[in-house]
């Protein structure tokens, strides 16, 4: 087999960090036990798996890639938002800081997204 880059090792890593804790889960959505099936896993979401081919690799870490951007691997989610690269890093939803920007009576909030929430917060704090 192959050697694995870097990025791959990462992603193998993760994924059985994930089943390590119990929270790696099956395409089926039940919790993963065997350790053969998260290898497995692990060895497809990173793309380097023997039994694909190469092309179906790629599209496969293609992906995975595109999961761990958007934070939505299951580490992610349970280690907090933290880890998507988040910007300001309070933790409140859109739904709490428009209720904040209700409170303080900031104009046009009801069609702001929740990073125009987050700045205008800002600024009338300021």
């Amino acid at each position: 087999m192959a050697k694995q880059s870097s990025g791959q090792q990462r992603t193998v890593k993760r994924v059985m960090h994930e089943y390590k804790h119990g929270e790696l889960e099956s395409s089926r959505g039940g919790k993963v036990k065997s350790h053969r099936q998260a290898v497995a896993i692990a060895l497809s979401e990173a793309g380097s798996s023997r039994n694909q081919s190469p092309s179906a690799n790629r599209r496969q870490r293609a992906r995975t890639k595109t999961k761990e951007r958007r934070g939505q691997t299951a580490q992610q989610r349970k280690e907090g938002r933290a880890a998507m690269g988040r910007g300001s890093g309070d933790g409140r939803t859109r739904a709490e800081l428009y209720r904040e920007a209700m409170r303080r009576k900031i104009p046009g909030r009801s069609g702001m997204n929740k990073a125009e929430l987050e700045r205008a917060l800002k600024r009338k704090r300021a």
